[in-house]
């Protein structure tokens, strides 16, 4: 397993636990406990540090981007797994270095976690969503064409 899939398994194993217990564990517990529990030795810590920060620093914004993306799906009722899955995904697309993580490589790498941690539609779902919101991202980039 790449390095960098693993770094971001355990921000999922790690955003699990801590919505699990609605917010009210220690993040850094958690993700200490699981660096040291599934990936000792890992090269790029500060990659795991990176998102979980970016997700939690971010995580308003990027809840209201699933609200928006996914209307039929109230966020409370989406899967624990989709749902943090979506939230480093969409960190990932929209905040995140785009020269370290392109948008595809986020985007590849959400759905490969959903198919590894989700339910049967979890790839499908993330795939959708990420891909809605990589469509507004990139029109917004393009330039206006002028008559």
């Amino acid at each position: 397993m790449a390095t960098r899939h693993l770094a971001r398994t355990i921000v999922l194993q790690s955003l699990y636990e801590w919505d699990f217990y609605e917010h009210q564990a220690d993040l850094a517990n958690i993700l200490e406990r699981n660096m040291k529990e599934f990936g000792p030795g890992i090269d790029e810590p500060d990659f795991v540090w990176r998102i979980a920060k970016g997700v939690i620093e971010h995580i308003k914004e990027i809840d209201d981007i699933i609200k928006r993306v996914a209307p039929d799906w109230p966020i409370n009722q989406i899967a624990i797994v989709d749902r943090n899955v979506l939230r480093i995904g969409l960190y990932e697309l929209m905040y995140a270095d785009r020269n370290e993580v392109p948008p595809k490589v986020a985007i590849n790498e959400a759905i490969e976690i959903a198919k590894n941690y989700g339910g049967q539609n979890s790839p499908k779902f993330i795939n959708g969503v990420l891909g809605t919101v990589f469509r507004e991202l990139e029109a917004k980039k393009e330039p206006e064409v002028k008559e």
